[in-house]
């Protein structure tokens, strides 16, 4: 690898690109970033680009009032963007637009095949977070770094919403996603929950369909009175 290369890499920083109230609620995840961003972050098939990882924790928690859950980044190359689900622009991976197809369904949001931006940064800043149970995969290989220790830091990011928003909703689509409820359902605060199976087109039709997850978690927002997501954003 040239210098210039690795500087950049080194420059990334993981750790230090999340916004100053992750930094220091994580703190005891430093060392596991910093471990993470030592094996992975020169990776030349790395999903998302390693300047991308930490996209999802620019944002501060304590704007945080719904999490999407999801698994891992899209492996295409070029297509994950740092926040689950979310894509820098067209074509939409299937995932996506099953998304879109739902939200069409639930919600009458008249988007067609282009959806909100398509980046998801409009849900982001209504403090929707976009969250993957595993922060990076490889090009063409989903699942592949679910043991690299990613979940550990995940888990201790979520551990922390639950204690900072006792009325935080929790969007869990999918296995991956659903594996986290029995980790936040012993808190003293307890999150609300809306699942579904992921919107995979292996499995969307088994119960993501019909879910109407945009208006349930608008429900609940409204239960708390909070303002609704305006998931047309």
């Amino acid at each position: 690898m040239c210098n210039f290369a690795l500087l950049a890499i080194l420059a990334l920083m993981w750790f230090e690109q999340m916004h100053p109230l992750w930094q220091s609620a994580l703190a005891n995840q430093r060392v596991l970033v910093d471990s993470l961003e030592d094996r992975l972050a020169s990776l030349p098939n790395l999903s998302p680009q390693a300047s991308k990882v930490m996209t999802v924790f620019e944002t501060s928690p304590a704007s945080v009032r719904v999490v999407i859950l999801g698994q891992d980044p899209y492996p295409t190359p070029g297509v994950a963007v740092g926040r689950a689900f979310a894509v820098s622009g067209p074509p939409i991976p299937a995932s996506l637009r099953n998304i879109l197809k739902e939200l069409d369904s639930d919600i009458g949001a008249d988007f067609g095949d282009l959806g909100p931006g398509l980046d998801l940064a409009g849900w982001q800043a209504q403090g929707v977070f976009l969250l993957n149970r595993h922060l990076t995969t490889l090009h063409n290989n989903a699942g592949a770094h679910f043991k690299e220790g990613w979940q550990t830091f995940t888990d201790a990011a979520l551990q922390y919403l639950v204690s900072l928003n006792p009325n935080l909703i929790l969007v869990l689509w999918g296995k991956e996603a659903a594996s986290a409820k029995s980790l936040l359902e012993g808190q003293a605060a307890s999150p609300r929950f809306v699942e579904s199976v992921h919107p995979s087109p292996l499995s969307a039709h088994r119960g993501f369909f019909g879910s109407a997850p945009f208006s349930k978690v608008n429900v609940l927002l409204g239960e708390f009175g909070q303002e609704q997501i305006n998931w047309k954003a």
